[in-house]
């Protein structure tokens, strides 16, 4: 009776094994695909990003990045000084990758020189001479303090912070997931099977993804790279959780486990793969938005769940199947004849669930009101994070650019670049002097005669809001002049429509996902008023991390957002936050069938409690471990994430969503058929 059922174990495992020779040697060849050119990284389509294009292809070169040398002495620049400064050009030049380094440039004040040199070569390679040149300053005379930023030694700077970033990550998260797995089942051989099976999909999906980007065209980043593997992890044991607890609940119901795990499997998928069905959505979602860098993670990181789902449905069950079940000891399910219901062993989500059911209305009118005061934090938001503000420690590119800041003109450091028509270049650079300019210079003829490139120095640092007025200002009258054909690029101008870019992607993608959770929850559940409150719920759930996580920021003193981190947190949280919800209802759904809608919902949550209770931890630890890395940005993703899950886990799923599905009543499948269904006295065991 079981040949059948272990054949397609047997099969399912052999598929893996495979699949794993094939993909596991690829897996380690994922930095061979990532991309750290800038124009995959730029708003699509916008000037910047065709300024810089055009610079590539007009003036061969342009794509060396600067190493801006700062110098300064607060009492004034000694010959000693400038003679070191000199004998440190002549040095800088020499070393591999450097271009030609032109004479310092003194600052007005007599008390700082900076030194540009131009560092062509990988990433690797301009680490490198950015450390060596670093290596030189520290030789400098007493009481000249120096620093290396632009360009080169910003890249540098977020080289080391993510040197080792993809090993601590992949450590932290599989430590996490195995400390609480282990919490969870209390089991010495069971929690090893789901971070097994985890750690297997994230390296295979690293496989796959390393051929779509050789093969497919398929932009990788070091960011999406790391955000796939978090989300494998987080939402890869989710879902391992969750087929676990049916198959362990089936166990005391069926005496062969291949009838279990065959029950078990066919009522836990559904929710699976609308769960995995909703993330990979949303994720593709990203397609569409204008940021190069959202873009390209929404197929990295879709591969990566569309991986993990894949292992958990098929590589888990099979693996649980052909051990038996001695991998649950000391706590073996044993078969139970004549149970019909397991609701007693979860006596504190029956107590729970009572309470619930005995004042559904004022359990989620305080829920509500609860999730609507945290939401009430974002007063306090606060969006625009300056170049100091990126890290959590100190940087030596920030350094230098408050030394510049200190001396020059605050754009000395990362001038807006001007490509025109040579043939306009006079009246261009006529035209460039915006108030806001500090100064212009012509830089160089293409080598075809036919585009001029222009400096022109702004007096603001380049994340400011006055440097990014003067630039619209700088825009507006080279675009004026007939025949230029003029682009405005540089520092400044990459920030300005990177800006722009990211709100219109706010304003588009959050929107797109949220009708996109609320298709899949419409296709699973097969009713509208359901889906109508359960995507409500989301919009306050995720209004309600984002406040409480806000005054997080504060508290740590990191209280400035990039604009995009709203999108991020919302593209995370809202389609991994359903996850409990989608939970949680395709099981009201199966319970309804049985005992009528109150009995129905509140039986669910009794038999789901523990396990989501255990996935939305694991999800919640798991993004926690974005707090290690040395990026603000990554520190209030991981906290809007970790913070939204918790409520989502404890408040949203717990109290909010079965209060008011007991409240609304049967009308909340409707118009599916679940609505008319009248409860069965004899059925039902929590309706007191």
């Amino acid at each position: 009776m079981t040949r059948r059922p272990r054949l397609i174990a047997g099969i399912a495992l052999a598929l893996w094994v495979g699949a794993a020779a094939l993909l596991l040697p690829l897996s380690s060849r994922t930095t061979e695909v990532m991309s750290t050119d800038a124009v995959q990284v730029l708003p699509q389509g916008a000037e910047a990003t065709r300024a810089l294009v055009r610079e590539r292809e007009s003036f061969p070169g342009t794509q060396a990045l600067s190493a801006v040398v700062v110098y300064a002495r607060d009492g004034g620049l000694t010959g000693a000084d400038r003679a070191a400064v000199e004998a440190d050009r002549v040095r800088f030049a020499a070393l591999p990758g450097a271009g030609a380094v032109p004479p310092p440039v003194a600052s007005q004040d007599g008390r700082a020189l900076l030194l540009t040199v131009p560092i062509s070569g990988d990433d690797a390679a301009v680490q490198a001479t950015v450390g060596t040149i670093r290596d030189v300053l520290a030789g400098s005379p007493a009481g000249l303090r120096t620093a290396v930023t632009g360009t080169a030694g910003a890249l540098a700077d977020a080289t080391d912070a993510l040197s080792g970033a993809g090993t601590t990550l992949l450590l932290a998260a599989a430590g996490v997931v195995a400390l609480i797995l282990l919490l969870t089942y209390r089991s010495p051989v069971l929690w090893l099977l789901p971070l097994i099976c985890v750690g297997l999909a994230s390296q295979l999906a690293n496989g796959v993804v390393y051929l779509l980007a050789k093969h497919a065209g398929v932009t990788v980043t070091e960011n999406s790279s790391g955000i796939m593997l978090v989300l494998v992890f987080g939402a890869g044991t989710d879902y391992a959780l969750l087929l676990i607890a049916r198959y362990r609940e089936e166990l005391r119901r069926h005496a062969s486990r291949w009838s279990a795990m065959a029950v078990a499997w066919r009522r836990s998928f559904p929710a699976i793969l609308a769960s995995a069905g909703a993330v990979v959505a949303a994720l593709l979602c990203l397609l569409a938005g204008q940021m190069n860098d959202v873009r390209g993670l929404g197929p990295v990181a879709a591969t990566g769940i569309a991986v993990a789902f894949a292992v958990v449905a098929t590589l888990l069950p099979a693996l649980l199947v052909l051990l038996g079940r001695w991998v649950f000891w000391p706590f073996v399910p044993r078969y139970t004849p004549g149970v019909p219901s397991l609701i007693g062993q979860h006596r504190m989500w029956r107590r729970l669930a009572r309470l619930v059911g005995a004042r559904p209305r004022l359990v989620w009118l305080v829920s509500a009101a609860a999730l609507a005061a945290m939401a009430s934090g974002l007063l306090g938001l606060r969006f625009g994070q300056t170049t100091d503000q990126m890290y959590t420690t100190q940087v030596g590119s920030v350094t230098g650019q408050r030394l510049v800041q200190q001396h020059f003109a605050g754009g000395a450091s990362s001038p807006a670049q001007i490509v025109v028509a040579a043939s306009s270049a006079d009246a261009v650079l006529a035209a460039s002097t915006v108030d806001g300019v500090a100064g212009v210079a012509r830089e160089g003829l293409s080598a075809d005669g036919r585009w001029v490139r222009i400096a022109a120095t702004l007096a603001d640092p380049p994340d400011s809001p006055a440097a990014w007025a003067t630039l619209d200002r700088l825009r507006a009258a080279v675009h004026a002049v007939p025949g230029a054909a003029a682009t405005v690029g540089g520092q400044t101008a990459v920030l300005v429509d990177t800006k722009r870019a990211q709100a219109h992607d706010n304003r588009l993608l959050m929107p797109l996902i949220l009708l996109v959770v609320f298709a899949v929850l419409v296709l699973l559940l097969r009713a509208l008023v359901a889906p109508v409150l359960l995507a409500a719920s989301v919009i306050l759930s995720y209004a309600a991390a984002l406040g409480a996580a806000t005054l997080l920021f504060h508290a740590i003193g990191h209280p400035n957002i990039d604009y995009s981190m709203p999108l991020w947190g919302y593209l995370l949280l809202v389609p991994l936050g359903v996850d409990y919800t989608i939970f949680l209802m395709t099981r009201s759904r199966e319970e309804v069938a049985r005992l009528g809608n109150r009995a129905g919902v509140l039986s669910a949550l009794t038999v789901t409690g523990g396990v989501v209770t255990s996935a939305g931890i694991v999800l919640a630890a798991t993004f926690s471990v974005l707090l290690l890395l040395p990026f603000v940005t990554a520190v209030h993703i991981g906290l809007v994430v970790a913070v939204g899950v918790l409520l989502d886990t404890f408040v949203v799923r717990t109290l909010l969503i079965p209060a008011l599905a007991v409240d609304v009543g049967s009308r909340l499948w409707w118009p599916g058929r679940a609505w008319r269904r009248r409860p069965s006295r004899s059925t039902v065991e929590l309706a007191a």
